[in-house]
């Protein structure tokens, strides 16, 4: 009976028993040891009773290097430290109760050859003695001496009726002192500049559809400022504005392999990068959608919790995106508590199965079912949680996940390359950490009586005009540090008798600042004016402002393009995107040697190599011209083929905030073995031509 109990105990943990570790010699015949690693299971086979025992000391069998990673915490496998290594039959080593964790949740998969383990560490209901010892396991155990008993923390795998166990925000109080040194600290305030296409216009003469583009900057984010006023800070721990995060993963069947191997790389990216105060939630759906985990703080605890979750993953079933968004916007809109900053993130590699991919659906028009109405910006929904979508590799629905972004107010990227996935995490998230300016709304109003605005060119940015067409609004929402916006705004300039400068625009911005709560209005420095000269002579178009007009008139045409491509006629396509290339060679920038002028062209160029065919373009072209076309609507950068500036204009919208942290991405211990050269960041707008 005891030989045959002591063989479970073996079977169960996948393990060799050494020479044996006598407590007491008086005691061999009822108390036996297994060693694992640095620490070691003490069963007594007459009682059933369980200890797990931490020995400080490393054992003779424990791995010598302290550089090994447990690739499923991605910590050091430190033996002697307190954590017990296990050793599968496949020679790989993990944190035992990084193991055990896996296992519980169904997965019996090495995560580093993808080995099927025969011999785990985890029990049959029938065991209850060796259940007694795995309960006892901790999932970060904290111990005075070397011998302890602690439970494992495990979510209950029946979700609730309503996702309100979220974990309490750690904010601290803000008081008025500390808002005021936040609100003086230089280079708090946004930026707006303002350049007309030319610098003046004969009184006697009219100018329709005269151009003024207006340019505002978000602020540097000041967190080492922070991090020296802690009475400041939102959290005693965090030196930035804490982030609400849910992350909606597919884990289908066609995710088996490198693809689900590479996804749970970057989330354990995402997760190590994640500070205290940051909350974090995982959805995965494949034919079905579950909650891994509510919302909680990536504390040491929080993120070992969060990884080991996300390493448990297996891949399954069909795509069933639709049912994946509903539960990460449920996740969002039944939290108690809330963070200032709220994203969600999409990975797809498929067709959705379940609504769009439906017999005798129209996709072009049925892909915004997908969406839930409570993160469609058009419903009129007050709960704005931006989606930023990725499509990975040739399969996946590029106009699903392009419609889910746009219509959300996130971004949509293509990730071509498996090797790009955790850097273009990086640079997303890069962002979403470093916002400085939420609800941002910029105003502008006619000065001279005799003026009416025509139009706002925004992208896809909401804009509208009011008082008869002398005030209009662009509704743009929350920035990154350093993030740009431009906009085109076109009036008609009349005759006039006066020689005197004409005032044509005032400009103001309205935002909130997610430090200090406060509503913040910035104006700009001086009216936008122009000459009204008797004579003039030859004038050069701004470079600035001509420069912008071939972006917008670029993702005009990519549209275009695009749309003709659907409709099956690539060569039409075609012959839009080089037409439009022709017109750009002739403007003022790219005669002048625009960097922005040249990456168009070079984009432009990559487009029509990917409506080649019908077959490059369904399974390439098409994601790389949405993404493009996201990408410019926004200003944002995105991931764009199998790099994250495509044909490296992304890279004049990266921040510095998220080069820095695809630099850390890319020198990761973690990351893959692909050498990838270090981003640097595009001139900024103070660098270019003195405005207005």
């Amino acid at each position: 009976m005891m030989g045959s109990k002591w063989r479970k105990v073996k079977m169960a943990l996948g393990l060799h028993v050494p020479g044996g570790t006598q407590h007491d010699k008086s005691e061999l015949s009822s108390e036996s040891s297994v060693n694992v690693g640095g620490g070691s299971i003490l069963t007594n086979l007459s009682t059933g009773s369980s200890q797990y025992n931490m020995s400080t000391t490393p054992s003779k069998n424990s791995p010598e290097s302290s550089k090994m990673i447990c690739a499923i915490c991605l910590n050091v496998l430190t033996p002697g430290s307190g954590h017990a290594i296990f050793t599968a039959e496949c020679s790989h080593s993990f944190h035992f109760q990084c193991v055990i964790s896996n296992v519980k949740h169904g997965n019996q998969i090495c995560p580093i050859c993808r080995a099927k383990w025969k011999e785990i560490p985890f029990p049959s209901s029938s065991d209850t003695s060796i259940g007694r010892v795995i309960s006892n396991i901790a999932s970060r155990p904290q111990y005075d001496s070397s011998t302890i008993n602690v439970r494992m923390m495990t979510y209950p795998t029946a979700e609730p009726a309503t996702f309100n166990d979220d974990e309490v925000v750690n904010l601290q109080p803000i008081t008025e002192e500390s808002i005021s040194r936040h609100n003086s600290h230089p280079g708090r305030a946004i930026e707006i500049k303002a350049y007309p296409e030319i610098p003046a216009v004969a009184k006697a003469s009219s100018h329709c559809n005269f151009t003024i583009l207006i340019h505002v900057k978000a602020p540097k984010d000041d967190g080492n400022c922070r991090m020296q006023q802690p009475g400041l800070a939102l959290a005693s721990e965090s030196s930035r504005t804490p982030v609400d995060l849910v992350t909606v993963l597919d884990v289908s069947g066609s995710m088996a392999g490198t693809k689900l191997a590479l996804l749970k790389q970057a989330m354990g990216f995402v997760i190590q990068n994640l500070g205290p105060s940051d909350r974090l939630s995982v959805i995965a759906f494949s034919s079905v959608a579950r909650r891994l985990f509510p919302l909680r703080r990536m504390t040491e605890i929080g993120k070992q919790e969060a990884l080991q979750a996300v390493n448990s993953l297996t891949s399954n079933g069909g795509t069933n995106i639709a049912e994946g968004l509903r539960k990460g916007a449920k996740v969002m809109a039944e939290r108690k508590c809330k963070n200032p900053v709220n994203s969600i993130i999409l990975l797809s590699d498929g067709q959705d199965t379940y609504t769009v991919g439906n017999p005798g659906t129209n996709r072009r028009t049925a892909n915004l079912s997908v969406l839930p109405t409570s993160l469609n910006r058009s419903s009129g929904s007050d709960f704005l949680v931006p989606v930023h979508t990725f499509g990975f590799g040739i399969d996946h629905d590029a106009l699903t996940m392009h419609s889910i972004s746009e219509n959300s107010g996130g971004t949509f990227s293509f990730i071509e390359s498996e090797s790009v996935i955790q850097d273009a995490f990086a640079q997303c998230i890069g962002g979403i950490l470093s916002v400085v300016v939420q609800d941002l709304r910029v105003g502008v109003e006619c000065i001279h009586p005799s003026l009416m605005l025509s139009s706002i060119k925004a992208g896809s940015y909401r804009t509208s005009l009011t008082y008869y067409a002398r005030v209009g609004f662009v509704e743009i929402g929350d920035i990154y540090a350093e993030e740009e916006r431009d906009f085109l705004v076109t009036l008609d300039i009349p005759t006039t008798e006066s020689s005197v400068d004409m005032s044509l625009l005032k400009i103001k911005c309205i935002y909130k600042d997610p430090i200090s709560k406060e509503l913040v209005t910035k104006d700009h420095s001086s009216d936008v004016k122009i000459q009204r000269p008797e004579m003039i002579g030859p004038q050069v178009t701004s470079v600035e402002v001509d420069r912008q007009i071939n972006r917008i008139q670029a993702a005009e045409a990519m549209a275009e393009a695009r749309d003709a491509a659907d409709r099956g006629n690539l060569s039409t396509a075609v012959s839009i995107l080089e037409m439009c290339r022709r017109r750009l060679e002739q403007t003022v920038s790219a005669q002048a040697g625009d960097r922005l002028c040249v990456a168009l062209d070079a984009e432009l160029k990559e487009m029509e190599a990917r409506m080649a065919n019908l077959r490059i373009y369904e399974t390439t072209g098409r994601a790389y011209v949405l993404s493009g076309l996201s990408s410019h609507s926004l200003q944002r950068a995105t991931a764009r083929g199998d790099s994250l500036c495509g044909a490296s204009l992304g890279c004049g919208y990266q921040t510095s905030g998220m080069i820095d942290m695809v630099n850390r991405s890319q020198t990761s211990s973690f990351s893959g073995p692909i050498p990838r050269p270090s981003l640097k960041q595009a001139d900024s707008f103070d660098a270019r031509t003195q405005p207005m």
